[in-house]
């Protein structure tokens, strides 16, 4: 844990993680009407963020997306956009959450180099902290919301340099958000990206 106190992992983090916009707002209000726990309503919005927002770079989207309520409103974003939303829904409703990264190959290849990938850590108090990713799925990626034995979107290759960083940040990591808002479409993100932390 970046943080050992639970709170930081609650905040608002202008102008990504607000939890008070219009979108926003509205969805948690949804979830929380339809769900009664906690658990439940993580479930529900980390199924929002999964699989009601298409992924840009499979879709071929070429705007970029970074904060929740934009990503809400156009039904788009990237792994870290998504992850920014889901954390945006989550402290919003009181129940903490964090950021996590992976160094995965950018196309599966040495020779296409690396890229960081962005995902979630959430808190809850039956369960304690456990990872879930948000990327959303395709043929070759089955993400879960589990509590047990990870269902991520990229298992990691570390005789092929990939890295698991392990490490719950309570913000967006700088490097990532200055390469969203420095890249003039998504085809260029993909390469922009940091290859690491």
């Amino acid at each position: 844990m970046e943080s050992d106190n639970i709170e930081d992992y609650l905040k608002e983090v202008p102008p990504i993680i607000l939890f008070d916009t219009p979108y926003v707002r509205e969805e948690i209000l949804t979830i929380k009407a339809s769900f009664a726990g906690d658990f439940e309503r993580a479930e529900k919005a980390f199924e929002v963020a999964r699989d009601d927002i298409h992924h840009s770079f499979d879709s071929g989207n070429k705007q970029i997306y970074i904060n929740a309520e934009e990503v809400l409103k156009s039904r788009e974003g990237i792994c870290f956009a998504k992850a920014h939303l889901l954390a945006s829904l989550l402290r919003g409703m009181g129940i903490p959450c964090g950021f996590c990264y992976q160094k995965v190959l950018r196309k599966g290849t040495l020779e296409s180099g690396y890229a960081l990938h962005g995902l979630n850590a959430v808190y809850l108090p039956e369960i304690g902290w456990f990872r879930v990713d948000p990327r959303g799925n395709k043929p070759g990626i089955d993400s879960r919301f589990t509590t047990g034995e990870e269902h991520l979107a990229y298992p990691i290759r570390t005789e092929l340099g990939e890295i698991d960083y392990n490490v719950v940040l309570v913000e967006p990591l700088p490097s990532v958000i200055k390469s969203m808002k420095e890249s003039k479409d998504c085809q260029h993100l993909f390469s922009a990206r940091p290859a690491d932390l």
